[in-house]
């Protein structure tokens, strides 16, 4: 299998990692008085059971390019108050596609401690 189009360099990668970290990251640290998580972790299994579980949804309701869409979000629980991200179905694939609440979300993603920088 050839390497996907959209992707982008470690390079690219470690810059937008490096501005985020210096943007917002201090802000965020310094809000909670302690660092945050700056990555989530799903394993292969997880993403792909849940594109394929988009995929049929999708199709069942008429929706021929759905999109997965990155939502921000932070725990708030006896576990943890970290921040998260959860994966949501969307209606198409551009960027201005609606929500598409008759799927559920996928949120079950581990946060390493302490956070890594890319």
């Amino acid at each position: 299998m050839s390497k996907p189009t959209d992707c982008i360099s470690v390079l690219e990668a470690k810059a937008l990692q490096a501005k985020w970290m210096t943007t917002r990251a201090v802000d965020i640290e310094n809000a909670q008085g302690s660092k945050d998580t700056c990555a989530v972790t799903f394993n292969i299994g997880q993403i792909q059971q849940f594109i394929d579980y988009v995929k049929a949804e999708s199709q069942s309701q008429g929706i021929l390019n759905p999109g997965i869409r990155v939502y921000f979000a932070a725990n708030n629980n006896s576990v943890s108050n970290k921040a998260t991200v959860f994966l949501n179905a969307t209606d198409g694939d551009n960027a201005d596609s609606k929500n598409n609440y008759n799927i559920d979300p996928l949120n079950k993603g581990g946060n390493g401690w302490p956070p890594n920088a890319y």
